[in-house]
């Protein structure tokens, strides 16, 4: 089964009679195929009737040339009318030139173009179907306009199975546009095949279609597989290209060289892609200003560069740009649609600030400081306040003393001048200063002729000012010599007036003077001795005394200076030895070295003449002095004097013969090192006394408070022990014979052992502040037992099957307090009721002999380990008791008692 057209056809049916068929028919003339295209009897401008493959004749023509001008043929081979055409009767035909400018190859494609008349709506006769028995089941391609004008329903094509021979063949498809949306858009005839469109249809909607045809016979049956039906809409170009954005704003900057890219806009067309209507064209409509040109646009890309370099922010800061996309890469015909470019120019510094004036003037009093006597202004032409132009000043020459500063201010971008340092008038009357300016961004054109920096020139005039005295040098001197005569005048302090360079008319007095030694004159600044000026003072540093000097002159005005009076020195202080104790360590050195010292200087002291200054003969004996330099010499022993301190007179002479007398002290001692003998000296009074310090007497108080705490703990103690009587509870025999019901020792189990016999002390509870439990001593020949009692009861109920426990009779518990007992005390005290015990252990209720003390426990099974915990329950062997035949004569009944006969 297969497709079949209408009679006449021998190509592709185009989707309704406005739409046009393209045969192809092979000639053999320049080997190039001629090409007929059916078109309807009437044609618009600008219409699209056809596409040509102008590959297969030229595959890379350099040139298109339509022989009619009526027509128009694209790069693609798409053929457009250029005016209004109306076909006459007969056909219409051009021809396609084709030429190649590298291999000089020319073709030509000659184009007839005939009337269509409309597919006759009729029923194929079934004998002409029959006929065809060579077609086959299978798709045939199928494609239509979009928005066709109609006649609708629009027959497309027809299908055919060719089964149709042999049955009655219906045909019936499905899909999207049939029974899918968009619904009822198609439909089949049922009996002869034949394929409609119903109404138009949008390709930027609806791309294609893939409808399924099915071929089957009246009772059901299907001869034929499904056969897929594809139709494609073929676009028209019915959609404007659209900018992205309808106002473009893009910046360049001034001065930026030719090319330079501006921005890049772009456009979006819906047509279908990859065809002439939708390949765009960018151009420029309009520049405002119009003139000069300075922009271009790329015209497939958008991107807009720069044409000039003649941009200038300061002439023109901003243009505006018509810009325009066509489709049909920018043919007449196509759609085209326009925006807005607005291009801002950017600032860069290419102007230099300049000063208003050339030169400047200004004054200042002297010795003021931090005012502003300067403003100076600028211009520049670049954007305001942006780095291109705020200015930065600087002085240039004439402030090498930094009298002056300039900043900018930030608001008027005005320099201020500023005194930072004070100027004197009678030093400097006039200062010049040149000053330049540049801006905080570099200048763009440094390669220029022209010089980057503007400069000007300030002068700066001084203003006298009536100034006081000044005390210039602030420090003076004047020597005296010490202990000069008290009235003694000198020459003081003297301050001038800096205008007449005198000091007349400038008063003085004193406004420190740490030891009163002198008084100043008040008109002339001279100074007299006051008291007696003395160079070995305390305080006096190299032998200069400071006063502090306040000068004044008749307005007021003041300054302070410093008057040093260097001391001339005298010769008014003997030599001394500055150690007055020195120790001689008899076993380990036999002299000691003495050091003098004299506080005049140099010229009035050593070399020093040493010598005993003692006529006793006893110390001219005992010591012996030997020179070691110009300042010291060597004490030394002789005659084996003993271990005693010493007081030894030595006269020190300077060289000038004024000499003292330094009474020196001589430890001798029996010791290793100097440290030693000092503190044993320490502790010796004159009389030979020995004095504690304050920490020995405070260890000396604690001890004996100690000891008298300790004293007074064993009293206390001891009163307590002997108030309290001794006390032994009824049921002592019970502390000794203790009965467990546990089977299996356990671990808090510890048995002791004194003299051969046992005692069980169970748990904690059987320790106590008296000892060891059941621990014996024997002292002097008398055995003491130690016993502690716990929480323990002991229960006389006796009944068979029970288990009891060592509780009284009474069910109290009897606590017991620490206690110590002789044997004799315990022989007296537990023999009458011991025996009682004894006795009622060995009967029942019923006055018979009971088996044992404690009942005997059910049988729990052979080979246990604990065995029986009873200490008097029947055994098979007495393997453990031997110690029973060492105990005392009294213990031997209940010995019995516990081993049955």
């Amino acid at each position: 089964m297969a497709a079949a057209r209408p009679a006449g056809s021998r190509s592709g049916v185009l989707c309704g009679q406005l739409l046009l068929t393209l045969t192809v028919l092979t000639l053999a003339c320049d080997a190039c195929k001629k090409v007929t295209l059916h078109v309807p009897s009437k044609l618009d401008a600008e219409k699209f009737i056809g596409r040509v493959n102008l590959k297969e004749c030229v595959k890379f023509p350099s040139l298109i040339h339509s022989s009619d001008p009526d027509f128009q043929v694209l790069k693609d081979g798409s053929v457009f009318t250029t005016n209004a055409i109306i076909l006459s009767p007969e056909k219409r035909s051009f021809t396609i030139l084709l030429s190649n400018t590298e291999n000089q190859e020319e073709k030509e494609i000659f184009v007839l173009l005939e009337d269509r008349t409309e597919v006759p709506n009729q029923t194929l006769s079934k004998e002409k179907v029959l006929r065809r028995t060579k077609r086959r089941w299978a798709p045939i391609p199928c494609s239509m306009q979009e928005n066709a004008l109609g006649p609708f329903p629009l027959f497309l094509q027809q299908i055919q199975s060719d089964t149709a021979q042999n049955y009655t063949i219906y045909y019936s498809i499905r899909g999207p546009g049939v029974d899918q949306e968009p619904l009822n858009l198609f439909y089949v005839e049922r009996d002869t095949g034949n394929l409609y469109c119903t109404r138009p249809v949008d390709r930027e909607q609806y791309e294609s279609f893939e409808l399924i045809a099915f071929a089957s016979t009246p009772d059901g049956y299907t001869p034929e597989l499904p056969l897929p039906l594809p139709i494609k809409i073929e676009d028209e170009n019915d959609n404007y290209p659209i900018f992205t954005e309808t106002t473009y704003v893009f910046t360049v900057f001034e001065n930026c060289r030719v090319g330079s890219t501006v921005g890049q806009v772009c456009a979006t067309d819906k047509d279908e892609p990859d065809t002439m209507h939708t390949r765009l064209k960018y151009s420029i409509l309009e520049q405002l200003p119009r003139s000069p040109t300075l922009f271009s646009m790329h015209p497939h890309t958008g991107v807009i560069t720069t044409s000039s370099s003649q941009l200038d922010r300061e002439l023109i800061d901003k243009y505006q740009l018509k810009i325009k996309v066509q489709d049909m890469d920018g043919q007449y015909f196509g759609l085209q649609t326009t925006a807005t470019c607005i291009i801002n120019i950017g600032d860069v510094n290419d102007n230099m600030p300049t000063f208003t004036l050339p030169s400047y003037a200004a004054s200042v009093e002297e010795n003021t400081v931090d005012v502003e006597i300067l403003r100076v202004t600028v211009e520049d032409k670049d954007l305001v306040n942006t780095p291109n132009w705020r200015a930065n000043y600087t002085i240039l020459k004439g402030n090498e003393n930094g009298n002056f500063k300039i900043t900018t201010d930030p608001n008027t971008n005005e320099g201020v001048l500023c005194v930072v340092k004070p100027l004197n008038y009678e030093e400097t009357q006039q200062v010049t200063l040149q000053i330049g300016v540049v801006n905080e961004a570099p200048y763009s054109l440094e390669g220029s002729s022209r010089s980057a920096m503007s400069t000007a020139a300030v002068t700066v005039n001084v203003q006298n000012q009536d100034e006081g005295p000044e005390c210039i040098p602030p420090m003076q001197t004047v020597r005296i010599k010490e202990n000069v005569a008290e009235g003694t005048s000198s020459n003081g302090y003297q301050a001038y007036d800096p205008e007449t360079r005198s000091s007349s008319g400038i008063r003085y007095r004193k406004l420190n003077d740490p030891k009163g030694w002198v008084t100043v004159d008040e008109n002339s600044g001279s100074i007299k001795v006051f008291r007696s000026l003395d160079r070995e003072a305390e305080g006096i540093k190299d032998g200069i005394y400071n006063i502090t000097i306040l000068a004044s002159d008749q307005s007021g005005r003041t300054c302070t200076g410093t008057l040093g009076i260097i001391l001339e020195d005298v010769n008014d202080n003997g030599p001394f030895i500055p150690k007055r104790t020195v120790t001689i360590c008899k076993t380990t050195m036999s002299s000691v070295e003495i050091v003098a010292v004299d506080p005049d200087e140099p010229i009035n002291g050593p070399p020093f003449d040493f010598s005993l200054a003692s006529s006793d003969s006893e110390v001219q004996r005992m010591w012996r002095l030997a020179k070691i330099n110009d300042t010291a010499v060597r004490l030394s022993y002789q005659n084996d004097p003993p271990f005693a301190p010493y007081v030894v007179p030595i006269r020190v002479t300077d060289r000038l013969g004024l000499s003292q007398v330094t009474s020196l002290n001589v430890l001798l001692c029996d010791c290793i090192s100097e440290n030693d003998c000092t503190l044993r000296a320490g502790a010796r009074t004159g009389d030979g006394e020995v004095k504690l310090g304050k920490w020995a007497i405070l260890a000396i108080l604690l001890g004996i408070a100690l000891l008298f705490c300790v004293l007074f703990t064993l009293v206390c103690g001891a009163s307590v022990a002997a108030k309290q009587p001794k006390v032994l509870p009824d049921d002592l025999t019970q502390q000794n014979l203790i009965v467990s019901n546990t089977e299996a020792p356990g671990d808090d189990k510890v048995v002791y052992s004194t003299n051969g016999f046992t005692t069980h002390a169970v748990g904690t509870s059987a320790q106590g502040v008296c000892g060891t439990v059941g621990s014996g001593v024997r002292s002097g020949g008398q055995e003491t037992i130690e016993m502690v009692k716990g929480q323990q009861t002991l229960d006389s109920c006796r009944g068979a099957g029970h288990h009891h426990t060592l509780d009284s009779c009474r069910g109290a518990h009897v606590e017991m307090d620490n206690c110590r007992y002789t044997y004799s005390e315990w022989h007296s005290f537990t023999q009458p009721r011991l025996g009682e015990k004894v006795h009622l252990c060995n009967q029942e209720d019923a006055q018979k002999h009971g088996e044992d003390y404690v009942l005997t426990y059910t049988y729990e099974g052979r080979g246990s380990t604990a065995g029986s915990i009873g200490c008097c329950s029947e055994r098979q062997e007495e393997d453990g008791l031997e110690f029973l035949d060492h105990l005392e004569p009294k213990f031997r009944t209940l010995a019995e008692t516990c081993i049955k006969r």
